[in-house]
């Protein structure tokens, strides 16, 4: 019985230290992200101002932003234009970057460093440079503009030009990112046969990369447009630090309202009930994705995602 009963015991013993090894992490998990996603559910049900306790008003603050907040369907407006704008510059120029960089010339190495800079540039420290290039009566673009007898906008200055601007700036420090990397390692991971067989059978370039690489590249593609629609959509600090939403709400964009109303407002509840809606529209945009990739996503086993 003894021998019986000895490794079930063991079982639980290293059962019991598994617990004890990964309970620091159990208890930031609990106390730093689950705890505080509850906590916003229950706040997104109520008035808070921090000042005062929580007052328990029902769905009022999801029906306030729906029907009576003028600057919400702003916030809507301004970051879905935002997504549509950056996101498939950015995926089409990591695409471009990573297909040059994925021939094998002399000096790839070098390159590809050079390309991966920008991207690690803080995203505070990026927006603070371009504010200064796009300044319009010492910036750096209208100086350039000026010697070839263009007068440059206002660029952040103009409710016209602002988002644009915005979104260039995101484009230089994204294009050659990790997302460019991610298209190198998909490139790289095409067979080399395919290529030869397409060969034989008289493809020029431009059929190579339309009949083998893009299918290929497809999940990476997918992956890479999921990511960045997420991304996009939470885009945030850019703007707090070179137009501060505005100007006349041209980069009013939904996490910059967010942050207005819970840390300047101190409306924390109705804060709290945007952070919910933002999570279900980013949800609906992502599921929207999946399900539609089964239409041209391809997978080398043969079978498209269901």
């Amino acid at each position: 019985m003894v021998a019986q009963s000895r490794p079930g015991t063991l079982r639980r013993q290293e059962a019991i230290q598994g617990l004890l090894l990964v309970s620091p992490w159990i208890a930031g998990l609990v106390i730093f992200i689950v705890g505080p996603v509850l906590a916003s559910l229950y706040l997104s049900f109520t008035d808070y101002n921090v000042l005062r306790p929580p007052r328990f008003v029902g769905i009022q603050n999801y029906v306030t932003a729906f029907t009576a907040d003028q600057l919400f369907p702003i916030a809507i407006n301004r970051t879905v234009t935002y997504v549509i704008l950056v996101v498939p510059t950015v995926i089409l120029g990591s695409l471009g970057l990573a297909l040059l960089l994925n021939r094998g010339v002399p000096g790839t190495s070098l390159f590809r460093t050079v390309f991966f800079m920008p991207s690690l540039v803080p995203v505070v420290a990026s927006a603070i440079l371009w504010v200064w290039i796009f300044q319009p009566q010492v910036g750096l673009l209208n100086y350039l503009l000026r010697l070839i007898g263009i007068q440059g906008p206002a660029w952040l200055g103009s409710s016209s030009t602002a988002l644009p601007s915005l979104v260039l700036v995101t484009f230089w420090g994204s294009v050659g990112g990790t997302t460019m990397i991610i298209f190198l390692a998909g490139l790289q991971g095409v067979p080399a046969e395919l290529y030869d067989a397409a060969a034989i059978d008289g493809a020029g370039n431009w059929r190579k990369f339309w009949h083998v690489t893009l299918p290929m590249l497809s999940p990476t593609m997918l992956f890479n447009v999921v990511l960045g629609i997420i991304g996009a959509f939470q885009v945030f600090s850019i703007a707090y630090v070179a137009t501060n939403g505005g100007p006349a709400y041209a980069t009013w964009f939904y996490v910059y309202y967010l942050f207005q109303q819970g840390f300047n407002f101190y409306h924390m509840g109705y804060a709290a009930a945007m952070a919910w809606i933002f999570l279900v529209l980013v949800l609906a945009f992502t599921y929207l994705q999946v399900r539609w990739s089964q239409h041209w996503v391809y997978y080398e086993g043969g079978e498209r995602n269901e």
